[in-house]
């Protein structure tokens, strides 16, 4: 990627209407190689699979103009839908630098046809899929709308995602300003419908990250789709410590704050200075 991770994160748009070109050979193979270079902090191996829109017969009512897809499939074993997230949003971002446009797609397709096209194994699952095009120059009015429903260019303020020492404690003035960049990273993570259902809470150096869950998000095909959520969330911060020149470290260690009943602690990031 070659300009900030702020300005890739709050310039790239899911897409949905596309210019019926197909991706060129060259954009293609950038998009391979770096998928077969994709990591996650729980490794948790995410296979891609790039599929041929007419080739395999996919297709999605919410989108228009688009010739091939990315699906990705995971083994099913714990943290595997926040591995999923964290790995599949890196591919994302990366198209956006190259100019092809993405959409993250869970639901609004013919799911088993998109399983066999990407010889999903017993023993896997696939969260979500993504058309891959060159956005069109106007976004269809079924777009517009479906953008406006979902509230898809606002996101709750700072004080409603990040706390401190506590869950009920919001972040002070200091602090806000302390991490205004990283906020920014993450508060502009693609969720579905919107939810932004993670939550931060911040103790010394370490970010420990909740799921605020809701109901219906959570099935055996998709897995728990908040929790993709959050790996999307937690590759924003990632990408954003790494771009200050710190090395941040994930770990499983849940700290013995007081939490609503509907949330549910996921994992710590902590920041490791140079």
């Amino acid at each position: 990627m070659d300009t900030s991770i702020l300005k890739i994160i709050k310039g790239r748009k899911s897409v949905r209407t596309f210019d019926g070109r197909s991706i060129n050979s060259e954009d293609m193979l950038h998009l391979e190689q770096y998928a077969s270079t994709i990591t996650n902090p729980f490794d948790i191996p995410v296979r891609f699979v790039f599929l041929d829109a007419k080739e395999y017969g996919l297709s999605s009512p919410v989108l228009s103009g688009e010739t091939m897809y990315v699906a990705g499939a995971a083994v099913k074993k714990p943290y595997a839908d926040v591995a999923f997230g964290f790995s599949f949003e890196k591919l994302v971002l990366y198209a956006w630098s190259l100019g092809i446009g993405t959409t993250w797609i869970g639901g609004t397709m013919k799911r088993e046809v998109f399983e066999k096209a990407a010889h999903l194994m017993d023993n896997e699952f696939m969260p979500c899929v993504s058309p891959l095009g060159y956005p069109a120059k106007k976004r269809s009015l079924k777009e517009t709308m479906m953008r406006k429903g979902v509230g898809a260019d606002s996101r709750m303020p700072v004080d409603k995602l990040f706390f401190e020492n506590n869950w009920s404690n919001p972040l002070s003035e200091d602090k806000q300003k302390e991490i205004v960049n990283l906020a920014e990273i993450v508060r502009w993570a693609p969720t579905a419908v919107n939810k932004q259902p993670w939550r931060f809470v911040i103790s010394g150096n370490a970010f420990h990250v909740y799921v605020k869950h809701d109901k219906n998000y959570i099935s055996e095909k998709t897995g728990d789709l908040q929790k993709v959520d959050v790996g999307i969330a937690l590759c924003h911060l990632v990408l954003g410590l790494e771009e200050q020149a710190e090395q941040p470290e994930i770990v499983i260690d849940n700290p013995s704050f007081t939490i609503p009943g509907e949330a549910e602690y996921v994992a710590t990031v902590k920041r490791s200075f140079k």
